[in-house]
């Protein structure tokens, strides 16, 4: 019996927290430890199978039923589906079956098909063969059947299969290249590093006799992150430990690149992958157009319920006279007169429900996700947003948000990467005051027009040359650059040359740190390569330097720095530290810090990124002190990274100052222009970003975000340290609302250009500060008083922002009492919390990887794009779906109210004045195509337009076109319409005779009538509404009541085998054999079409919008050349 399972769940929850791990134990070959050791205890994992689909076989029909049934407008149908088969209806089943089966079985065709395509996949990558080591040899098996504690033989090009931790390689220093394109999007090669004491090993018989186990955390979903340690057998001896990190931890979906072949052993396999983990979907966004449409539904139900009770109420009323209750011709039996009433009236309640149920339209949900589906792809095909740098295009994520994209009020923004190209150009460094500025370099080009080095101010002399020297090697050392050699050409290797001068590709995961090596290298010191464990650097001599590789002292957005402890030739030991200077000079107890500091705010006020750099040496004793330090921090299972960050802490201390460096990060192209543009269709921008307040306060003007007439307002550190945080608040607060009184900048703008602009800086520290519930519990005024200073600003400046505190202030805007729609963009990691947050998440595909595009509703190239998704479309997403769901509302209006006067004029009887096969077919063919094509492709106005005017935006701000107003209007249009169509029918043919042998009209041909009217009415509704006409238009419109005619025709002219009674028979072709019924039907799509036209023209002429007016102009423009030519051939004519 496997008592495993007992085991571990005893151990978690009886043997107390602080014994309990949360670890598993791996034997590397499912090779038992040594006797004497620990007891060998199997444990069982997953196998290797990765399952993306979301159903079985089995399971597909009752899930996918159950999951459609969970959304209210299928269930109320399914409801009303089952109350027409229980009760005696006036409508037959088939009437709410044959629609609700339509939906359901599109939407599920539509989701089997996905998952089948899923489960292909699946097994496409399920059933690759892969390669492990049994016994000393080579076995070939599918990825599948792997199991953890499996050593696996990985080739070059080959893609890892499951998550593996890295023994030994085929390169001799026990390294390999690997790209992660799969997983974040980084296409560069990153360098990942065997096992110290297993990199020897280099055959299968070698690799197989390895006796050791791995500890490591249990799965989780962080792709960056992970903590383990290797416990080495030799013999009867103590097993030798060692940590593993991220950097020996092989990820499933990356690829082996510019290596033979690697040995590594199984850890994690199938849905307990990194990758797998990291399926689960983020959740749900639901659109402000959809709440409107979940609101309007609940208000017609609201209408169906009162129609409902009404007329039960009235049937009651009309029965109350025994003679119209049971009239001779029609008498009861006693069953029916012994029936309880509460009964009946429950029954005819349900029986009014199902009559007046159109009212709801449940093909709205299909037409809607139909457009937004098909519509995404408008977003996808768009040349203009396509990057031939990057050979990219616009990505949709997801289709659900695509109308919200005309709603933004809010933008919020990353600077580095986002704004900025995040390509870095080393532009000077500063060693002890003295200023060196080389050749201009940026990603590996020489700018042109720059020869030779340029030092600005004296020479350091001779004492300062040894620290410039030092300067130079520490950024020659400090740092995780990788070397790439340039690729084999006709066989021959292309690398370092003879002579030590580098012809190779610097690659790092931070542009900051190429940069930087290049510009060391531009001043005569270069970084060759870390080879055997030593970084080996050509000094100004030529001559090769060699260190000795200690400790790497990772960079970390929390300490804002690293350092790396090298050992020289010399056997002196070096701790170098770079980063940002707030992070450095609390640490210095020596150096010119005053100078240094003066220069380094000198170029943060020129845009420039800074870095500072220090060192100390250490004595042998402290190396080792160290040394156990770290070795103990990185040993631990449990809370290493803490315990990393103390020891971190307490090394690099009493640190000596070198100087300081400058790198640009260049503005993006177009970025001031799309925040201009953004700025003028009303929408707020902000910048949140990590950086120092006067490199992200530069990099604001420069992209226009700040003016040189805008007046700036700071809430930092700085100005908190002078003053309280209450007074500080309460004092800005009093200068913008000292001009602009009660009124907050929304309401102001574009109305008077005398309002001051206002720009606000703020510090991540000080926002803390208003964000964290003090004592007395006066976070919540400080945040509202926040607020109101940020509403009356017309840009506003996050900086020293972690990346939690940016999804803060996108949750503290989005929650605030207007509930404004936020986008979030950004390119990086660290901005994936604040897209998440956001209304809509917007991801660059940026040189920091992908995971924000992977994690983000929409990804676009650059920056410059995103000014056409919003303004042009999401203008034209949300103006056509804006219409689609008034549209789909009037025409039920439209469709169910003379039903409902119809019940006034045949003793609430609950007759229907449709047939069922109208009743049936009105929403799924005859009114649902036009709609449809016009929710794709209408073009109000022409996207060069709205490009170049964004304040056509503010039109369609805070959902303009489904306010209550507009709502109401559309249902009254309705109700008006459905009066003309039932009342004029009704007036038109009272007491008179159509046909030519006398013959009157009889209800069925009455109801036709008003169904022929009505379809004629809505379509025509929607051509005069339709400003964008293309062959495809004409084609839907008048193709659809072509259809209807020619279906009617064929429905009453023929006798149908399957009809048990045909009621409809011949009564289409009678009705259009009528000169009267012709003319009653123009007349009356007349007069139903001529309230909607006037009140177009009055709003036209009366109050235009900027569209309206736009459009009156273009037809104008569109008469001039005619008129134009004319004049010209009348002037031609005339001869003096």
């Amino acid at each position: 019996m496997d008592c495993s399972l007992l085991r571990s769940l005893i151990n978690r929850y009886c043997a107390g927290e602080e014994n309990w791990v949360d670890s598993r134990t791996i034997y590397i070959g499912h090779r038992e430890p040594p006797s004497g050791t620990d007891a060998y205890i199997p444990q069982r994992y997953p196998d290797n199978r990765i399952v993306s689909s979301k159903y079985t076989f089995w399971n597909f029909v009752p899930k996918n039923l159950f999951e459609q049934f969970r959304r209210i407008a299928n269930f109320y149908f399914l409801i009303i589906f089952l109350v027409q088969l229980i009760i005696d209806t006036p409508t037959s089943p088939v009437t709410s079956g044959l629609p609700l089966f339509f939906v359901i079985t599109v939407t599920a065709v539509k989701q089997g098909y996905e998952d089948w395509l899923r489960h292909k996949a699946d097994n496409a990558v399920n059933q690759c063969p892969v390669h492990i080591i049994q016994h000393g040899k080579v076995v070939r098996k599918q990825s599948r059947k792997l199991r953890v504690g499996d050593i696996v033989l990985v080739k070059e090009d080959e893609t890892f299969p499951c998550d593996l931790i890295f023994l030994s390689s085929s390169r001799e220093d026990g390294t390999c290249f690997v790209t992660t394109a799969s997983l974040d999007g980084e296409s560069s090669h990153k360098t990942y590093f065997a096992v110290q004491d297993t990199k020897a090993f280099h055959t299968e018989q070698e690799v197989d006799t390895i006796n050791a186990t791995i500890e490591c955390e249990q799965p989780q979903s962080d792709l960056y992150k992970f903590v383990g340690r290797i416990n080495i057998y030799q013999g009867q001896d103590e097993p030798i430990a060692r940590p593993l990190g991220s950097e020996n931890l092989l990820l499933r979906g990356a690829t082996l690149k510019n290596t033979e072949h690697i040995f590594a052993v199984v850890i994690y396999t199938g849905m307990e992958t990194k990758m797998a983990l990291n399926y689960q979907s983020k959740s749900q966004k639901r659109s402000a157009v959809e709440k409107s449409m979940n609101t309007y539904l609940i208000v017609y139900l609201c209408i169906l319920i009162s129609k409902a009770v009404i007329n039960t109420a009235m049937k009651y009323v009309w029965q109350s006279d025994p003679n119209r209750d049971e009239p001779f011709y029609n008498q009861k039996t006693d069953s029916e007169r012994q029936r309880n009433t509460l009964l009946k009236v429950i029954t005819d309640f349900l029986a009014f429900m199902v009559l007046f149920n159109y009212i709801i339209p449940v093909s709205m949900y299909v037409t809607v996700e139909m457009q937004k589906f098909l519509g995404s792809y408008f977003i996808t095909w768009d040349d203009d947003m396509f990057d031939s740098e990057l050979g990219e295009g616009a990505v949709v994520n997801t289709s659900d948000l695509n109308e919200e994209l005309g709603q933004i009020e809010y933008v919020f923004t990353d600077k580095t990467g986002t704004l900025t190209e995040n390509s870095m150009e080393f532009i000077e460094c500063c060693v002890d005051g003295h200023v060196y500025v080389p050749d201009a370099i940026c990603n590996g080009q020489i700018l042109t027009g720059t020869v030779g080095m340029d030092m600005i101010d004296s020479s350091p002399g001779a004492g300062g040359q040894e620290r410039e020297e030092l300067f130079f090697r520490a950024l020659c050392l400090c740092h995780t650059v990788q070397v790439k050699e340039e690729e084999s050409v006709d066989g021959i290797k292309k690398g370092l040359q003879p002579c030590g001068k580098s012809s190779s590709v610097y690659i790092s995961s931070s542009p900051d740190e190429v940069a930087l090596v290049e510009g060391m290298k531009r001043l005569g010191f270069t970084y060759l390569r870390l080879k055997d464990n030593h970084m080996e650097i050509l000094n100004r001599d030529d001559d090769i330097e060699r260190f000795e590789l200690m400790e790497v002292l990772t960079f970390d957005s929390v300490r804002r720095r690293m350092s790396v402890i090298v050992k020289s030739s010399t056997g002196e030991y070096y701790l170098f530290c770079k980063g940002a200077d707030s992070s450095i000079f609390p640490r210095v107890i020596k150096g010119k810090v005053d100078q240094v500091r003066a220069r380094v705010e000198h170029n943060a006020v020129e845009g420039l990124r800074t870095l500072c750099v220090a060192y100390k040496t250490l004595a042998q004793d402290e190396y080792e002190s160290v040394c156990k330090q770290l070795n103990t921090a990185k040993l631990a299972l449990n809370d290493r990274d803490k315990k990393l960050a103390e020891a971190f802490d307490v090394i690099e201390r009493d640190l000596i100052l070198l100087g300081a460096t400058a790198v640009e990060d260049r503005l993006q192209d177009k970025a001031a222009d799309t925040i201009e543009s953004l700025h003028k269709a009303g929408m707020k921008v902000w910048v949140l970003t990590g950086d120092k307040m006067e490199t992200a306060a530069a990099t604001c003007y420069a992209c226009r975000l700040f003016h040189r007439n805008t007046q700036i307002l700071e809430l930092t550190t700085k100005r908190t340290e002078e003053q309280s945080l209450h007074d500080a608040l309460f004092d800005l607060s009093k200068t913008v609302l000292r001009h602009c009184g009660s009124l907050t900048r929304d309401t102001l703008s574009g109305l008077s250009h005398d309002v001051p602009d206002y720009g606000l800086i703020i510090d991540g520290a000080t926002l803390s500060s208003v964000m964290k519930p003090t004592e007395e519990g006066s976070s919540g005024n400080y945040k509202e008083i926040f607020l109101e200073i940020c509403r009356n600003c017309s840009a506003v400046l996050c900086c020293r922002m972690a990346p939690l505190q940016k999804a803060q202030i996108v949750k503290m805007i989005k929650t605030s009492k207007e509930h404004p729609i936020t986008l979030a963009i950004g390119d990086g990691a660290n901005d994936v919390s604040m897209i998440l947050e956001a209304h809509v998440g917007i991801g660059i595909m940026g040189k920091e990887g992908r995971q924000a595009a992977r994690n983000s509703d929409y990804a676009i190239p650059k920056f410059k794009h995103l000014k056409k998704m919003l303004l042009v479309h999401g203008h034209y997403y949300y103006i056509r779906i804006s219409e689609l769901v008034q549209y789909f509302f009037y025409k039920n209006v439209c469709f169910i109210f003379p039903q409902f006067l119809y019940q006034f004029f045949c003793g609430f009887s609950q007759q229907p004045l449709y047939d069922t096969a109208y009743l049936t077919l009105y929403n799924i063919s005859f009114t649902s195509l036009p709609i449809l094509l016009y929710s794709l492709i209408e073009q109000h106005v022409n996207m060069d337009i709205l490009k170049r005017d964004p304040s056509l935006y503010r039109d369609i701000a805070k959902n303009s076109l489904l306010r209550w107003r507009i709502f109401i209007y559309w249902t009254l249009l309705g109700l008006f319409d459905a009066v003309v169509f039932f009342f004029g029918a009704y007036f038109l043919f009272d007491n008179t005779s159509f046909t030519s042998n006398g013959q009157m009209f009889g209800n069925w041909t009455f109801g036709t009538l008003v169904f022929t009217v009505m379809v004629f009415t809505v379509t025509l509704k929607l051509a005069l509404d339709t400003q964008y006409w293309t062959w495809i238009n004409h084609f839907v419109i008048w193709g659809s009541l072509l259809f209807y005619v020619v279906f009617s025709l064929l429905w009453g002219g023929i006798i149908w085998p399957f009809l048990n009674y045909q009621r409809m028979y011949y009564v289409f072709m009678q009705m259009l054999s009528s000169g009267p019924a012709w003319l009653g039907i123009i007349l009356l799509i007349t007069i139903s079409l001529i309230p909607d036209l006037l009140k177009k023209v009055i709003c036209r002429q009366l109050w235009p919008t900027s569209a309206e007016r736009i459009q009156a102009k273009r037809q104008c423009l569109s008469v001039e050349p005619s008129t134009i030519f004319m004049l010209s051939q009348t002037s031609s004519n005339i001869s003096f």
